[in-house]
């Protein structure tokens, strides 16, 4: 298995002295959950296959504030997200700013 670290929504970065990389997840489909599994599973993919080919690089789930207001702090996705120690980041879209770090 190999990550296309050049992929349009997997972004390498630094984060003051930390190497990190940033899955984008827009959240378009009308079903939320839906999205949420498929996001869930390839962030999980993703950090498992970064740990082999760069172990010292954290990866983030980035969503836009709206999404991470109307979705991600409901009870279940929040405690997948807990259990799955999925970090996030929540951005303002129109802004194209980063508003929050959720470790």
């Amino acid at each position: 298995m190999e990550i296309d670290l050049s992929a349009e929504r997997l972004i390498v970065a630094e984060r003051r002295t930390e190497k990190i990389a940033v899955e984008v997840k827009s959240f378009l489909s009308p079903s939320a959950i839906s999205e949420f599994h498929t996001a869930l599973g390839q962030f999980i993919n993703y950090r498992a296959a970064l740990r082999l080919k760069e172990p010292e690089r954290i990866l983030y789930l980035a969503v836009a504030r709206s999404t991470y207001r109307n979705f991600f702090t409901r009870p279940f996705p929040r405690m997948m997200i807990e259990d799955n120690q999925v970090k996030l980041l929540v951005f303002h879209p129109q802004k194209e700013e980063i508003v929050q770090w959720i470790n």
